[in-house]
């Protein structure tokens, strides 16, 4: 299977830091992809039929990239960090499936979700099936740091998920508890990703307690610039519809700040359109954009990410200069500036 990963150039024509950290880590990553589609087959037939399309669809396996880059910046040499990249796709896989069935996605990088193609139980079931593969290739690392760590993040990953439940369609969420879902749902698996580069190196606690907060950071910023391009015309370049958190009346960072700065009908109309959505009408995301445009919304939204990205950045700092330093520091300005 070969690496999905798109090349991405920035705005002088250069190879995007994306681009960089995929040629530094492109010969384990090829390793990573046989490992992972070793581990996905199953004499179920539906299960590989499942679970490849979603991991063929075009991510830019920029978990298990992380985990492979923070191995060698350790100074790792050995093979366990292939498996345990592999490991970290699998648990991302499977909460994509589920994030799909519970936000009744239908579209996932412009192809047709898993749920749409195979129906919501057949979804879950697979995703089930993911949890315990990755759970198989923790046990056979056989460190009990490593099953420590993912075993955590699994149970975190799953809070996640009940509490973006919990939270949405209510425009009353207040930015704490945002970020609470945020750290959940996202931040932690990227810092496990990278966490696990100092394990299997056996680092000083002072370098995996970095490495973990450089992928906790990261992550966060990651998430802030994602849910701001929702509402970007950038959208469509990345093979997604502008909107959909809007149309599934998911409550994100720019609709906080914008609600929250609205006047009284102006805040009529996101409990409108966001807490019932059903009544949500032609021009509803366009007026949506304009308002968060109006408050600044999607540029503070952006702002909070570059300040996780300078704490991302300055964790590395523990680290000697190379060029995986560079590529990681450089994934993390990637990571803000695919919203613009």
């Amino acid at each position: 299977m070969e690496n999905v990963v798109r090349i991405d150039r920035d705005k002088r024509g250069q190879p995007s830091a994306l681009d960089v950290l995929t040629e530094l880590t492109k010969a384990d990553m090829q390793r990573v992809n046989q490992v992972i589609m070793t581990r996905m087959q199953s004499p179920v037939a539906l299960i590989p039929q499942l679970a490849g399309h979603l991991i063929a669809s075009g991510g830019k396996r920029l978990r298990p990239m992380l985990t492979l880059a923070t191995a060698s910046l350790c100074g790792y040499s050995g093979d366990r960090h292939i498996p345990l990249a592999a490991c970290i796709e699998f648990l991302h896989s499977a909460t994509l499936l589920h994030d799909d069935v519970v936000d009744e996605s239908r579209l996932r990088r412009g192809n047709d979700t898993a749920n749409v193609l195979w129906g919501n139980q057949a979804s879950v079931l697979v995703g089930d099936f993911l949890f315990s593969r990755a759970f198989q290739v923790m046990t056979d690392d056989g460190s009990l740091d490593v099953l420590r760590l993912l075993s955590g993040t699994s149970a975190v990953l799953a809070e996640g998920e009940v509490l973006q439940l919990i939270t949405s369609n209510d425009v009353d969420t207040s930015e704490d508890s945002y970020l609470q879902v945020v750290s959940a749902k996202t931040a932690v698996l990227f810092a496990a990703a990278c966490q696990i580069g100092a394990i299997v190196a056996t680092r000083p606690a002072a370098e995996e307690e970095a490495l973990e907060s450089f992928g906790r950071n990261l992550g966060i910023a990651f998430q802030l610039a994602d849910d701001a391009l929702d509402y970007s015309a950038k959208q469509a370049t990345l093979g997604k519809s502008v909107g959909d958190d809007f149309r599934e009346g998911k409550i994100t960072l720019p609709v906080i700040l914008a609600y929250r700065r609205s006047d009284a009908e102006e805040r009529n109309f996101w409990r409108r359109t966001l807490e019932q959505v059903d009544q949500q009408q032609d021009g509803d995301l366009d007026r949506a954009i304009g308002l968060m445009t109006k408050y600044d919304a999607l540029a503070d939204t952006l702002t909070r990410a570059r300040h996780y990205g300078a704490m991302a950045k300055d964790a590395l700092r523990l680290f000697a200069p190379s060029p995986m330093r560079d590529a990681l520091t450089g994934i993390v300005d990637f990571s803000i500036d695919r919203a613009f």
